[in-house]
C-alpha cells in the first residue's frame, strides 16, 4: 500500500477531531466526578506538556527568526514601509474592534444585568501600567529570559520565564549589529540561519502533535471550568463573545475581501492556529504554529513574517486589548453606577489601540483591563467581578488575537506585492510531510 493511499485528512480536520474527542473525554471525566478515574489528571498533564513544548521553542525560534529577518530586510527596498504598514494595520483593526466593543457595551448594558454580588469585587493582584511597558522594552539579559522564585509552604520554587517583547528588542539589535559590521558578522548570520532551520524542524515535529494536544486541552477546560460559571455573568459573557464573533466573522472577512484576498481560503488555512489559540489560551504558545501557517499556508515571505508575526503576538490583540477591555470597562461603570462622558469613551479607544503594547510580555487580559480602569478612574475592584469566568472568555479572546496576528501580515504582504494571492492547496499544508 502506497503512502498516498494512506493520506491523512487535512490538518485542520485532524485538530477539529481532536477538539471533539477532548470534549467527549472532558464530559466523561466530569460525569465520573472526582479525578475522573485519573482521566482528568491525564488530560491536564498532556495539555500542559503540549503547551510547554510549544513555549520551549518560542525564545530560540523568535530570536533566530528575528535576527534572520533583520538580515533579510536589508535586501528589501521597502523595509521601512513594511514596518509602517504593519503598525498602521495593527492600529486600524484595533480601532474597529474597540468601536464594536463600545457599541455592544452601550447597547446591551451588561453591567445592569449582572447576577453577581458586589461582595465579589476585589482588586486583582496584577495590574497594568505604562511604566511596565517602558521596563519591558529593556531586556534583562541578551536573550530576554529570566527566572522567578516563589515561596509556598516553606518551599522555594524557581521558574524560568521569558518576555517576548524583550527577545524581539534584543534580536533586532543583534541582527542590526551583525549586518552593520559587514564581513565580520557573516559567520554569525550563517550560524543563526543554521540554528533557525533546526528549530523549524523541531517546530514541525511539535506541530504534528497538535490534534493530541487539542484533545487534552479541551478536555481539561471542560473538567476544570465547565459552563456553569457563566450563569451569573451571562449578559457580560454574551456581549464579549458577540463582539469577538463580529470581528472574526464579519470585520476580518471584509478586510480580506477589500484587499483582494479570499476570506474562505484564509480561514481554511489559518483555522488550525485559531483552534490552537482557542484551546491553549496563549498567543505566545501558539506563536510557532501561527508563524508556520503565515509563511507556508498564506504565502507571506519569511523575511517579513519573521518580524511581523512575533511582533503581533505581543502587541496585536484585538480580543484581549480591544473588545474585552471596552466591554469590561463599560460593565464596571454600569455596575457601580458611574456615568461615562464622551471623553471617557475616547480614552477607552486610546488605551485599547496603544495599551496592548504596554502590556506586552505580561500575563493575562486582567493586566489590560486594570490599565483601562485606572486610566478611566474606575474601581479596580470591578476586575475582580469578572475573574470567575475569565478562563472561558480567554479562549475566544485568544482565538481572535491569533487570527489578527495572521491577518495583518497577509494583508500587508498582498498590498506590497509580496504575494500574489494565497498559494495553491498542495503547497499550503500547515504540517510538512
Amino acid at each position: 500500500m502506497t503512502r498516498s493511499s494512506l493520506r491523512l485528512p487535512s490538518f485542520g480536520i485532524q485538530v477539529a477531531v481532536g477538539m471533539a474527542a477532548g470534549l467527549l473525554l472532558g464530559l466523561a471525566a466530569q460525569r465520573v466526578g472526582g479525578d475522573g478515574g485519573g482521566l482528568a489528571a491525564t488530560l491536564r498533564t498532556v495539555g500542559q506538556l503540549f503547551v510547554q513544548l510549544l513555549k520551549a521553542l518560542v525564545p530560540p525560534l523568535v530570536f533566530t527568526a528575528i535576527v534572520g529577518s533583520v538580515a533579510a530586510l536589508r535586501d528589501l527596498s521597502n523595509a521601512a514601509r513594511l514596518v509602517g504598514q504593519t503598525l498602521l494595520w495593527f492600529a486600524v483593526t484595533a480601532l474597529i474592534a474597540v468601536a464594536i466593543g463600545i457599541a455592544l457595551g452601550v447597547t446591551l448594558q451588561p453591567g445592569l444585568h449582572a447576577g453577581v454580588d458586589a461582595s465579589a469585587a476585589t482588586a486583582p493582584s496584577t495590574r497594568g501600567s505604562w511604566i511596565d511597558f517602558l521596563k519591558g522594552l529593556v531586556p534583562a539579559n541578551v536573550l530576554g529570559i529570566g527566572a522567578t522564585t516563589t515561596l509556598a509552604d516553606g518551599a522555594a520554587t524557581t521558574a524560568v520565564s521569558f518576555n517576548v517583547l524583550q527577545i524581539i528588542v534584543a534580536a533586532v539589535a543583534i541582527g542590526a549589529a551583525a549586518v552593520r559590521v559587514g564581513e565580520a558578522g557573516a559567520a554569525a548570520l550563517a550560524f543563526n540561519a543554521s540554528a533557525l532551520a533546526i528549530f523549524r524542524r523541531l517546530l514541525r515535529w511539535v506541530i504534528a502533535l497538535t490534534p493530541i494536544g487539542s484533545a487534552a486541552l479541551v478536555g481539561d477546560a471542560v473538567v476544570r471550568y465547565g459552563w456553569h460559571t457563566l450563569s451569573s455573568l451571562g449578559a457580560f459573557a454574551g456581549a464579549v463573545y458577540l463582539g469577538l464573533a463580529l470581528v472574526l466573522l464579519v470585520v476580518y472577512p471584509a478586510l480580506l475581501a477589500a484587499n483582494g484576498l479570499s476570506p474562505a481560503a484564509f480561514f481554511r488555512r489559518a483555522w488550525p492556529a485559531i483552534q490552537l489559540g482557542f484551546v491553549s489560551r496563549s498567543s505566545v504558545g501558539t506563536l510557532p504554529l501561527t508563524e508556520e501557517i503565515t509563511e507556508r499556508a498564506l504565502g507571506v515571505p519569511r523575511s517579513y513574517s519573521a518580524f511581523a508575526v512575533p511582533l503581533g503576538a505581543t502587541t496585536k490583540m484585538d480580543g484581549c486589548a480591544a473588545i474585552y477591555p471596552a466591554v469590561s470597562a463599560i460593565f464596571v461603570a454600569q455596575f457601580f453606577g458611574v456615568a461615562l462622558a464622551p471623553s471617557d469613551y475616547a480614552l477607552i479607544v486610546i488605551v485599547s489601540v496603544l495599551g496592548s503594547a504596554a502590556t506586552a510580555g505580561l500575563t493575562g487580559a486582567t493586566v489590560m483591563l486594570t490599565l483601562t480602569l485606572s486610566t478611566l478612574g474606575l474601581p479596580l475592584e470591578g476586575a475582580g467581578l469578572l475573574l470567575a469566568i475569565d478562563p472561558i472568555l480567554d479562549m475566544g479572546r485568544t482565538a481572535v488575537n491569533v487570527a489578527g496576528q495572521m491577518l495583518v501580515p497577509a494583508i500587508v504582504a498582498e498590498r506590497e506585492g509580496l504575494i500574489a494571492g494565497f498559494p495553491a492547496e498542495d503547497d499550503a499544508r500547515a504540517v510538512p510531510a
